[in-house]
């Protein structure tokens, strides 16, 4: 669906307090597109329950926190993107010692020009998950409803092979 597309021109606010522009990353990165990430003491949003997929944000992003070194060594990049507020995906980095950027994409400018399917719930729209390997800023692999708990590590054998 999108093999072959170039990554779009746009600026991602990234946890790293630099903004990122997909279209002129050149090497090998690994996007993982993920809807939300909760927060203790923060109800999740109305319906997100019942919404298959919606949950497993949290243990996507941790499954690549700890083969970040073996992506590192495969020369790949990892980057998360979601809706999410920079100021949210930072607090969230922090509590889980992610080690590589969430990228927000809170103009939905990156999901727009790509089409990335979404889905709602309570009053907003999030995105569902898909994951994209990129080389020089075209998409190389995509993977459709990834999940989340073999994804990190369906992704790194893909990029190692």
């Amino acid at each position: 669906m999108w093999s072959g597309v170039g990554l779009p021109e746009c600026k991602l606010p990234s946890t790293y307090g630099n903004v990122v522009n997909p279209s002129l990353f050149v090497g090998r990165a690994v996007w993982f597109i993920y809807p939300y990430t909760g927060r203790p003491g923060v109800a999740d949003p109305d319906g997100w329950d019942h919404i298959p997929g919606a949950h497993g944000s949290t243990p996507q992003a941790v499954n690549y926190r700890n083969l970040v070194d073996e992506f590192a060594n495969a020369d790949v990049q990892i980057f998360g993107v979601s809706f999410d507020a920079p100021d949210w995906q930072a607090e969230f980095a922090l509590r889980n010692s992610i080690s590589f950027p969430l990228l927000s994409d809170i103009d939905e400018l990156f999901s727009k020009t790509l089409g990335l399917p979404v889905f709602k719930a309570g009053d907003r729209e999030f995105l569902k998950r898909t994951t994209f390997v990129s080389e020089n800023g075209k998409i190389v692999r995509e993977s459709l409803k990834p999940d989340p708990a073999t994804d990190a590590e369906l992704m790194l054998a893909w990029c190692r092979s």
